[in-house]
């Protein structure tokens, strides 16, 4: 294999150093972008939540909502992102079917030059995030995991779908 067929990162210039990936040759398609991620918690925080008894108010809308914003404001976190002009939000939070704690899911649309993955991601980081920071008072010791894509539509890479069946990454020592 040359050195041209090697894949190579496409937000590194020549000399390594950090740059804005140029997209306005491409062509506007329409592009759509699924992840997920979870917060783990108690079975008592959770069926808090699932009351609506949080000190802070409702856990799954605030969440919901603050995950539609972060979509929307992703090139402002995310420095080389490109801003987009998302034309669909929707971001489901709700208990994880095991009981072990809230799962989010976002679905981003754009129809664009780039796409959306960026946006998804950070519409359920943010998510988990807030419900994390709406009932951090009653436990602290929640986690925040398996944020990832899951499905990707649109542009020239065309269709990706995460391999359901992929180990979870090892545990950490001491863990």
């Amino acid at each position: 294999m040359s050195e041209t067929d090697e894949p190579r990162l496409t937000h590194i210039g020549r000399q390594g150093e950090a740059r804005m990936v140029g997209v306005g040759d491409k062509p506007v398609t329409k592009r759509i972008a699924v992840a997920e991620g979870r917060v783990l918690m108690s079975a008592q925080t959770l069926d808090l939540v699932k009351r609506g008894d949080a000190k802070k108010g409702d856990v799954l809308g605030v969440a919901r909502v603050a995950g539609i914003m972060a979509a929307k404001r992703t090139h402002e976190l995310i420095p080389l992102c490109h801003p987009l002009p998302v034309t669909r939000v929707e971001v489901e939070v709700a208990p994880s079917p095991d009981d072990s704690g809230i799962t989010v899911r976002a679905t981003v649309e754009v129809s664009g030059q780039t796409g959306v993955e960026m946006e998804a991601l950070t519409a359920v980081s943010v998510a988990c995030l807030t419900v994390y920071d709406m009932v951090k008072a009653v436990e602290r010791g929640m986690r925040i995991e398996g944020v990832r894509l899951l499905e990707k539509t649109g542009g020239k890479s065309g269709h990706f779908r995460a391999d359901e069946s992929a180990p979870e990454a090892p545990a950490a020592e001491g863990a």
